[in-house]
């Protein structure tokens, strides 16, 4: 079992800043990767980046230079800095990891639950 919690979302000014927290506990191995993923509504999910456990990034292009991912590996935790948010950010955030729950476990992967970013303008 895994548990993915999720904080720091809320309502925020255009322009503001957020920072998002997904903590990870329960049966683990190894995370390989972790990743926030965005859904507005009407719309597909979307990743916004993503981060291994090496510290190689990956971001949604047009995000780059205001989103940054970051992980803090001794505590299974990944954040998300938004700086400069527009309203079309708004969405639901997901937390996402691939992870093996033991050493001889295949990845799997997990979602948090989500949590609102709305954006003001």
């Amino acid at each position: 079992q895994v548990q993915l919690e999720e904080s720091g979302g809320g309502l925020v000014q255009a322009g503001g800043s957020l920072r998002l927290s997904c903590a990870v506990s329960g049966t683990i191995f190894m995370i390989n990767a972790m990743g926030w993923y965005r859904q507005a509504p009407g719309k597909q999910r979307e990743l916004v980046a993503s981060i291994t456990n090496k510290g190689s990034t990956n971001y949604a292009d047009s995000l780059k230079g205001r989103f940054t991912i970051s992980r803090d590996n001794a505590k299974n935790t990944v954040y998300l800095q938004m700086n400069s948010l527009k309203p079309e950010d708004t969405a639901v955030y997901y937390c996402n990891i691939e992870y093996r729950p033991r050493t001889w476990s295949s990845s799997l992967n997990y979602w948090g639950q989500g949590t609102q970013v709305t954006v003001s303008s």
